[in-house]
């Protein structure tokens, strides 16, 4: 730049800082799409319809009133939601006197999900 006069060198400078401020603005943008991006993601992630099919699945078994059966019946439903949907799937049921109360914990690694059912 030693050859060039005051006004050049003027200009050579402000194209340098306009060229840095755009690449900034280029990385700054690009990275709040990412994040957009990634949480819009996760809302679709969320598996409603998997949760379903477990949950009228556990709600079925437990009108099986053979007892080993029930139990065999309970961890297929465990094992097959953990090898097919990748999902630890957990339920109990307590009954009272009028109704049965069943806690159903489903969690894939992304969501999890909690339910009390209570049947009457």
């Amino acid at each position: 730049m030693a050859r060039l006069n005051d006004d050049a060198q003027w200009i050579v400078l402000m194209g340098f800082i306009v060229s840095f401020s755009l690449f900034f603005l280029a990385i700054l943008i690009n990275q709040s799409t990412v994040v957009g991006q990634t949480t819009a993601e996760a809302v679709s992630e969320f598996p409603k319809n998997d949760i379903r099919g477990v949950r009228e699945v556990i709600i079925a078994s437990e009108s099986i009133t053979d007892t080993t059966e029930k139990e065999r019946v309970q961890r297929e439903i465990k094992i097959l939601s953990l090898s097919r949907q990748n999902a630890a799937v957990d339920f109990s049921a307590k009954s009272s006197t009028t109704h049965t109360y069943i806690d159903i914990h489903y969690n894939n690694g992304v969501a999890a999900y909690n339910e009390t059912y209570t049947t009457s």
